[in-house]
């Protein structure tokens, strides 16, 4: 969801409602400013008014990175779209060529990109397992088809997948 407040816009990541002890009850939202890209907690009190944005979903197919911008192709009209670092994130790290994905756009301008809560890589680069090592929480480095570099158990080995959740890059589990 989108919300404009001080005349700017924000995306809304985290929703928490609280109600302390004997005081009265709150929601504490973390919020992306969509101009800036920083992160902002903010609390709201049941009497504050936000203005609601509509945004557009378009499910976009990704195509490849080229410098600092990503190309998307829109799959109804087969337009092809660049869009800055800012609004795709990590996209790049996370999502392979040819993955569809969908773009959030808000007067004819992308704004962000959804990325799944988890996917699928490819491990490309890990250090062997240590035989013998039956330590229950040892985890080893690994670098994924992507690039990204997440910490594994020690009997992934090279060319297995694994399922890497989105939103903090560690692992989850074997595919």
């Amino acid at each position: 969801m989108a919300i404009k407040m001080d005349g700017r816009l924000f995306l809304i990541l985290e929703t928490e409602h609280r109600t302390p002890g004997n005081l009265r009850a709150f929601v504490q939202i973390k919020i992306r400013d969509l101009k800036s890209g920083s992160l902002i907690d903010k609390r709201l009190r049941s009497g504050e008014d936000v203005e609601q944005v509509d945004l557009d979903r378009r499910q976009m197919e990704y195509l490849y990175q080229q410098g600092n911008m990503a190309v998307f192709m829109d799959l109804e009209s087969y337009e092809q779209v660049e869009l800055p670092k800012e609004v795709v994130g990590d996209l790049a790290l996370y999502v392979l060529p040819n993955t569809q994905i969908i773009v959030l756009w808000c007067d004819g301008r992308a704004m962000s990109v959804e990325l799944p809560l988890v996917v699928t890589l490819t491990v490309t680069d890990t250090p062997p397992g240590i035989k013998g090592a039956t330590a229950t929480n040892q985890l080893k480095e690994a670098t994924c088809e992507t690039g990204l570099k997440t910490r594994v158990p020690p009997f992934i080995t090279i060319g297995e997948k694994v399922i890497v959740g989105t939103a903090d890059g560690a692992y989850r589990s074997r595919a």
